[in-house]
């Protein structure tokens, strides 16, 4: 397929779709086809994109991948090392196909949690007005795809003044080679809950596959929201991913995002402060190595007055590999009085390695407080001089100030078991002979 045409691999993904006309009144099946008839007017994007500059995924038209079969031959114990003790619920997608022998849900009472096309008919309305509002696929290629591809996805409504103390694992396992899977999740937090979410992307095997996910969240007035999203998928795949928030009055959303794994990976987060007093705090952490190829796009939208965001994105880049951060504040004409900053620090350990960072700013108000800036550099030599001076080896040293630097953003992650999962997988991939 090396010959294959940017239009011919969307027209190729297109062939194996299909909607029966038994459903073609509900409307789930009225987002799919809103959604496959963008995908046929759409191309995939390239380097001439503004968007896509510094990354190329050009790759993927020589890798039309079917949809991954509803194929699981996993059992409890083959997954039990990527489990995290904190979370009583736990839904397990694997290859995009939602597994109910291996999820756990403890506290179906107190939430509505599972797996999506179980409550398309019990909670239509609910999700009509939410499904596919967050991300767009108007003008998104991958988006429009993995709705056109919607089939499993993982559900969590958090009712009015209920706070989950325990956090929820949504757990997505790659298994199969040559496949794409079109993994979804969707969360809603109504007025006055709370909840910890962990979007947990692994894989059991070095395979090439593709992911390409969305994930929705909306909270309502006073909902607050933890997102730790991890990565960390084969070093020979491709994921393509994209996140949309809504944050309605005095609302409060907290992310940490951390990318380590995949040849190529691109994040889209979109964050929208539809309301007065909403808040974010974003964080996000990319370590990479060889040649691999991160790109994270987030865009902080806020629309009305006395909104608050903070982020923060650091990027560890060895080798030859390429970082790419992107990241645009927007600060709307009624907006005053808003609070925001961004801080973009990249770390090269090679001279072969590459960043690529452009934090922006467009402010249309006057009354607001901005700050942004980046910075891309190597080790400080006066640090390592005086860790050397304290009997460490240079490359312990080296290796120290590396770890530290990661770990400030992995150190917010709130779930204990997770944080030193990550800790010990930077300090492996942080460690020089």
């Amino acid at each position: 397929m090396s010959d294959l045409t940017n239009t011919d691999y969307l027209e190729y993904l297109l062939k194996s779709l299909s909607i029966k006309s038994t459903e073609s009144l509900s409307w789930l099946n009225q987002l799919r086809a809103q959604a496959i008839d963008r995908v046929s007017t759409q191309k995939l994007p390239t380097r001439r994109d503004e968007e896509w500059r510094f990354t190329d995924i050009s790759p993927l038209t020589h890798l039309p991948y079917q949809p991954s079969k509803l194929e699981c031959n996993l059992h409890a114990h083959d997954i039990e090392h990527l489990t995290l003790k904190e979370a009583k619920n736990r839904l397990v997608f694997v290859d995009g196909h939602y597994s109910q022998d291996l999820s756990t849900i403890s506290d179906s009472a107190a939430l509505v949690i599972g797996n999506l096309p179980a409550f398309v008919a019990t909670h239509a309305s609910i999700l009509e007005s939410h499904v596919g509002q967050y991300v767009q696929f108007d003008n998104n290629v991958f988006a429009a795809l993995n709705t056109a591809f919607l089939r499993d996805g993982a559900l969590i409504i958090v009712p009015k003044d209920i706070a989950i103390s325990e956090p929820i694992h949504l757990l997505f396992i790659a298994t199969q080679n040559e496949v794409t899977s079109y993994p979804r999740c969707l969360l809603i937090g109504e007025a006055g809950s709370n909840v910890t979410l962990i979007e947990d992307y692994v894989a059991l095997q070095q395979a090439t596959y593709i992911t390409n996910s969305v994930t929705e969240i909306s909270l309502a007035a006073n909902a607050h929201a933890k997102h730790i999203r991890i990565q960390r998928e084969s070093a020979q795949a491709f994921h393509l991913a994209n996140c949309g928030v809504s944050l309605a009055h005095a609302s409060n959303y907290q992310s940490v995002s951390i990318s380590l794994g995949s040849h190529i990976s691109r994040y889209n987060l979109d964050v929208r402060l539809t309301d007065e007093a909403a808040e974010c705090v974003i964080d996000g952490l990319t370590l990479i190595s060889d040649r691999q190829l991160a790109d994270t796009h987030t865009c902080i939208d806020h629309m009305k007055p006395k909104g608050t965001s903070r982020q923060q994105h650091k990027c560890i880049v060895n080798d030859a590999a390429h970082a790419v951060f992107n990241g645009k504040i927007i600060v709307r004409p009624h907006a005053q009085r808003t609070n925001s900053s961004q801080s973009s620090r990249n770390l090269l350990l090679s001279k072969t390695a590459q960043v690529d960072t452009k934090p922006q700013l467009e402010i249309f108000a006057d009354d607001v407080k901005c700050a942004h800036g980046a910075t891309v550099g190597q080790l400080d030599e006066e640090e390592i001089f005086y860790l050397e001076s304290r009997g460490l080896s240079p490359e312990v040293a080296r290796n120290l100030l590396t770890f530290a630097f990661g770990a400030e953003i992995i150190s917010r992650i709130p779930v204990s078991s997770l944080r030193q999962q990550l800790e010990q997988a930077v300090l492996n991939q942080t460690q020089s002979s």
